[in-house]
């Protein structure tokens, strides 16, 4: 997955969490190099492995996972003649008393967790290597019995320091008149006496040091100089029996590097696993059914880091549609929506269980590409529009069935009558790569494109009108609004300003807008009623007949000049109920089923979907008077379906080019 993807969508957070779970060091490495998978069957495996561990949690399980203490020095050097302590392999002893601990414990528990116990089961006892060091080494300290040699040694260092003792006792009752302090002192490893400086000749022996007064000398006696150098010679003779020893030790455990090795993975990836139980027991993660053909169905998802605290999410996406343009009110939710979707995403590619109700299913991705936030850059001199054009551009570089399209406010940046168009032909190409794309946008083009494109589907985020607060519901089927002007007014904007503003976007939608827009309309000469009824003219179609026609008017058969031809465009015409029109940024044309409204939006059948487009967006293509001649036709009936005009038993039929058209009998 690309690095953008996973910061954009906090990523790194969840690798964060999951390592904060674990108990040993290998088990938070993992965490932390924890990476979305692409391969459905293994993302089955690994949620099963979690959904496993979570119940055994869930259960009240106490888990005796080892801690690998001390563990990673000793892997790190196991083979490479390093001499191990005393230390190491106490560590050593009690990773593998715990490995054995954890493998009878799992064996009992085969039956509730098959997969887990797996694991265990592939761990392997190391009983002589385990015996040995409990019989050579306890509490840290190498014991008498590691050797016989040792005993012998350990003997004689004990005689020794038995004449000493004996033979400091007499001194010190020799010698107490002239002691600065009745204590025994070390210097240098040596016993001495501290004797006053006036009376240091009445004592045989070397000065070892003095103190810091200069008043208290510290003198080895002459009759304690063979009995040290006696024990001089034992204690290195027996640093160099323990040295042996630690060297058989270290030669033994080296003999199972690759046990060793296998169990400390094995207990690493256990505490992982575990670890993931445990993130997903704080956030109530469930597992999901895995499928490779887009199909996503979510309910009460919930983003990983909002908890409780956010409105659960009902998603749905793939089947009937693949691309979802979601609407709203800003802070409405419509962002916290979609790095929801991509972050579940990422969580169940990489085995975690997910905050969303039982039955849930997830489609499963080799690229999830996003494009959320402004993009901004100083350094690299990059504007919000430039940013979002790079993004787009990595996107259709990799954007195929198997991606997942993430988009915030499309069409935002730049100039909106260009970025309208821009967004719904980026949306166009990635819907005919077969990619799964969720959009947010504020452009009603938009909506109206989505709402007559088939594989596209409206959504919104729900808002009270009354108290003018996000519901933060997503509603899939409906469009949504902005609430620009009542938000405005909410927060104190004044009456006359918001009264203004509705005047001017209903009166005045730019010049620039239009023309960066749309396309120029696209004149034909008229067809006959049936044909223009029966049949839905395709973008080329109309092409051809306009090229047919320019032609016409080349010889002189037709007079008029085209939009165009000329230099200002035309003026807004009245279009009336039965006017066939035709929406050039939609690529389609229907027929015109409500009159203009207060804002100059007008109701428009297409596809058999009703939708409200404004009149500077449609450009008429046959007028009612020439599809229906006569006063008295009836535009419901002629809007009726195939099956309720046969149930009228409308009289008389017309048939023309093989299509049949019912029309009014004649009395």
């Amino acid at each position: 997955m690309n690095e953008n993807t996973l910061n954009s969508l906090g990523y790194p957070q969840i690798q964060k969490n999951v390592a904060d779970c674990a108990l040993s060091y290998l088990g938070k490495r993992y965490a932390r190099e924890l990476k979305p998978m692409v391969d459905a069957h293994l993302i089955e495996i690994r949620l099963e492995e979690t959904a496993e561990a979570a119940a055994l949690i869930r259960f009240g399980a106490s888990i005796p996972l080892p801690s690998l203490d001390g563990m990673e020095t000793i892997m790190d050097l196991l083979g490479t003649g390093y001499l191990f302590s005393e230390r190491d392999f106490s560590h050593l002893a009690q990773f593998l008393r715990s490995c054995a601990q954890l493998m009878k414990y799992m064996e009992g528990k085969s039956g509730a967790a098959p997969t887990v116990s797996r694991y265990a089961a592939s761990m392997i006892l190391i009983e002589p290597l385990l015996s040995e060091i409990e019989r050579c080494i306890h509490s840290g300290r190498i014991q008498d019995q590691a050797s016989k040699e040792l005993i012998r040694i350990r003997k004689k260092i004990t005689v020794n320091a038995e004449r000493m003792k004996r033979k400091l006792d007499s001194l010190v009752s020799k010698h107490r008149s002239i002691m600065q302090e009745y204590v025994i002192s070390q210097r240098g490893g040596r016993t001495v006496l501290p004797i006053k400086k006036e009376f240091r000749k009445q004592v045989k022996g070397s000065v070892l040091d003095e103190s810091g007064s200069g008043q208290t000398v510290y003198i080895e006696p002459v009759e304690l100089v063979s009995l040290q150098m006696e024990l001089a010679a034992l204690q290195a003779e027996e640093s160099r029996e323990e040295m042996r020893i630690l060297g058989d030790l270290t030669s033994l455990a080296e003999s199972y590097n690759r046990e060793i090795a296998l169990n400390t993975e094995t207990v690493g990836v256990l505490d992982f696993l575990f670890a993931k139980a445990k993130y997903a027991a704080t956030m109530d993660g469930r597992t999901v059914r895995v499928n490779t053909q887009g199909h996503i169905n979510l309910q009460r998802a919930r983003h990983p880091f909002m908890g409780s605290s956010m409105v659960p999410l009902d998603f749905a996406i793939g089947r009937t549609y693949s691309s979802l343009i979601i609407t709203g009110p800003n802070t409405g939710g419509k962002t916290v929506a979609l790095k929801t979707l991509g972050l579940l995403t990422l969580m169940m590619q990489s085995g975690l269980l997910i905050p969303v109700e039982e039955g849930g299913e997830m489609a499963v991705y080799n690229e999830v590409a996003v494009d959320i936030g402004d993009g901004q850059s100083l350094e690299q001199a990059l504007s919000t529009f430039s940013a979002h054009i790079r993004n787009m551009i990595g996107i259709l570089e990799q954007a195929n069935t198997s991606t997942l399209v993430l988009i915030d406010e499309m069409a935002s940046g730049t100039d909106p009558g260009e970025g309208v168009g821009l967004s719904i032909a980026m949306l166009e190409e990635l819907h005919s790569r077969g990619a799964t794309v969720v959009a947010t946008t504020h452009f009603g083009e938009i909506k109206h494109f989505a709402a007559a494109t088939p594989g596209f589907e409206n959504a919104r985020m729900e808002f009270d009108t009354v108290s003018l607060q996000p519901l933060y519901r997503l509603r899939i089927g409906e469009a949504g609004e902005s609430y620009a002007y009542s938000i405005a007014l909410k927060l104190g904007m004044p009456q006359r300003i918001i009264e203004r503003s509705k005047s001017l976007s209903d009166q005045n939608i730019s010049r620039d807008r239009t023309l960066g827009f749309t396309s120029p309309p696209l004149e034909t000469p008229a067809l006959t009623p049936a044909k223009s009824i029966a049949e839905s003219v395709s973008p080329a179609e109309l092409s051809r007949k306009n090229q047919s026609k320019q032609s016409k008017d080349s010889i002189g058969l037709h007079k008029k000049t085209t939009p165009r031809e000329s230099d200002t465009p035309a003026p807004a015409k009245n279009f009336r109920k039965g006017d066939r029109v035709y929406a050039a940024y939609l690529n389609q044309s229907g027929i015109v089923c409500d009159v203009e409204d207060s804002r100059g939006n007008i109701g428009v059948m297409l596809r058999g979907r009703k939708v409200k487009i404004h009149k500077k967006r449609l450009t008429l293509h046959i007028s009612a008077n020439e599809l229906y001649p006569g006063d008295d036709y009836d535009l419901d009936i002629v809007l009726e379906t195939k099956e309720n005009r046969k149930k009228r038993k409308l009289m008389g039929r017309k048939h023309v080019e093989g299509l049949q058209i019912e029309l009014p009998s004649e009395e």
